[in-house]
């Protein structure tokens, strides 16, 4: 299984500025990022520390459940 970091890049080369496309590229900007991180509680509790913009959260809740379904 790859990573939820892994699934996110996909997201970076959108042209529309959407919640996605921001949690990637802050995602890529931060190197403490947990990059391997396969678990939902591991991302979930950094981005909740951490979190780059108000909606930060409903994103992540949203995208891993497609990454769940994308990996399966």
């Amino acid at each position: 299984m790859r990573s939820f970091y892994h699934y996110m890049m996909r997201f970076r080369g959108n042209k529309q500025l959407n919640d996605e496309k921001k949690l990637a590229d802050w995602m890529f900007e931060d190197h403490s990022f947990p990059k391997q991180a396969t678990t939902y509680d591991e991302v979930s509790r950094y981005l909740e520390w951490n979190a780059p913009f108000p909606d930060a959260l409903k994103a992540f809740d949203r995208l891993w459940d497609d990454y769940i379904i994308d990996e399966e």
